[in-house]
């Protein structure tokens, strides 16, 4: 036992979703439980039931605990009462919430990843219904987004969201903190069906292997037999130079994204939106994605409230090979999709081009053309990925070479 009085959570007039704890740990007199909630008449026996459940987990008897609740549920009322016990009881249990059942799909190299909105790792009321805005990934952040305090208390209450936030779908997401606190992160995001780690100012390789090293041994106790991705995030001179090593040296790694806050501070140079300080260090990184065979992923755009400014940015994204970039908002997430989508020409000239091989295929020859031009692989490959992602997107059916024959 370290000390006998803890405190975690949040507290003041504008918290919501979220509760404050403070825990005193005594010799004697039971479990004196003190409850502050605007909802005690409704669910203060549920409030209580629960913090004695979780204090009896942990075999505390005897204790005095203040719960001042401001609507928090369940899974946020449990990782603030589990990370007040770990500072005044020393164990090494962990008491994790039901897995909903929604929760437990898994992901894919391939997967398309326009979108990704990143939510800070210890404001729950942000993490509750981000998923009905349909980003592509919903990233739990425990790097830049959590003050320095509570980076420890966040780790509980990211695993907790893992859990019991139902992503509606999306790509599950965290991204991690640097160097040794990022590899102590993984512990509490492993074990929860975490999809993909996004990997902070990355500039060297061999992190990224400690990485596969430290995941594979909790994924052996765990007995987890599925892939964890990762994105790296170069954000600085040293990651761009570095860029393709980072982008192969694991089979893990199946995108990379740039972040121009950081990257731009390091070169000592102000962010514009025209982007010309960066045109090098994003063509540099779109290029080594692609010789790599991952996904080029562009940094946030930082002014919520321009979506003509966004529509522009994602449009040069897009020319510069970029398959898809960071939001802050969800405002943001239709305008990125609607920008990123395959235009109609590409739509067209990608059917034409699959249409023909298959037409090829099936009379057997070797070569594929496409009037007088020839059509290499990998030009059929770019044109199967356009017709998958306006699939992908509703753009055209499944079954669009029937649909075509039929007019």
């Amino acid at each position: 036992m370290t000390k006998t009085i803890a405190t975690s959570g949040s507290e003041g007039p504008k918290v919501r979703s979220d509760c404050h704890i403070t825990l005193e740990i005594t010799k004697t007199g039971g479990l004196q439980i003190e409850l502050l909630s605007k909802v005690k008449t409704l669910y203060g026996d549920d409030i209580l039931k629960q913090t004695k459940e979780i204090l009896s987990f942990f075999g505390i008897k005897n204790a005095k605990i203040k719960v001042d609740d401001k609507g928090a549920l369940p899974f946020v009322i449990a990782a603030r009462i589990e990370y007040a016990v770990h500072q005044v009881v020393k164990t090494d249990k962990e008491y994790w919430p039901d897995m909903l059942k929604q929760n437990k799909y898994k992901s894919s190299a391939e997967r398309f990843r326009f979108s990704r909105l990143y939510l800070p790792g210890n404001t729950p009321n942000l993490m509750l219904s981000a998923g009905i805005h349909q980003p592509n990934g919903i990233i739990l952040d425990l790097e830049d987004a959590v003050a320095p305090a509570k980076k420890d208390e966040a780790r509980y209450l990211v695993r907790n969201a893992l859990r019991q936030v139902d992503f509606y779908g999306a790509e599950r997401m965290v991204r991690i903190n640097q160097g040794q606190r990022g590899i102590d992160d993984l512990k509490f995001l492993i074990p929860h069906n975490v999809h993909l780690l996004l990997v902070p100012k990355c500039e060297d390789p061999a992190y990224i292997k400690k990485l596969d090293v430290e995941i594979e041994k909790i994924k052996k106790v765990h007995k987890i037999k599925d892939p964890v991705f990762y994105m790296p995030i170069i954000e600085s001179a040293m990651g761009v130079e570095k860029a393709y090593e980072i982008a192969t040296v694991s089979k893990n790694v199946v995108s990379m994204a740039i972040g121009l806050e950081d990257f731009t501070a390091d070169l000592g140079v102000k962010r514009t939106k025209e982007a010309t300080e960066s045109f090098f260090a994003r063509a540099r990184l779109v290029n080594a994605c692609k010789a790599a065979g991952i996904q080029p992923i562009d940094s946030v755009f930082s002014d919520v409230g321009d979506m003509e400014g966004l529509a522009a940015n994602v449009k040069m994204s897009k020319s510069l090979g970029f398959e898809g970039m960071g939001c802050i908002h969800p405002r943001q997430i239709r305008v990125i999709h609607e920008n990123f989508a395959p235009e109609a020409d590409e739509i067209d000239k990608a059917k034409k081009i699959v249409n023909a091989f298959i037409v090829a295929e099936e009379q057997g020859l070797g070569v594929v053309s496409l009037g007088t031009k020839m059509i290499d692989p990998p030009v059929v490959k770019r044109a199967q990925k356009t017709i998958d992602l306006a699939i992908n997107l509703g753009l055209i059916s499944k079954n669009w070479r029937t649909e075509d024959e039929k007019k």
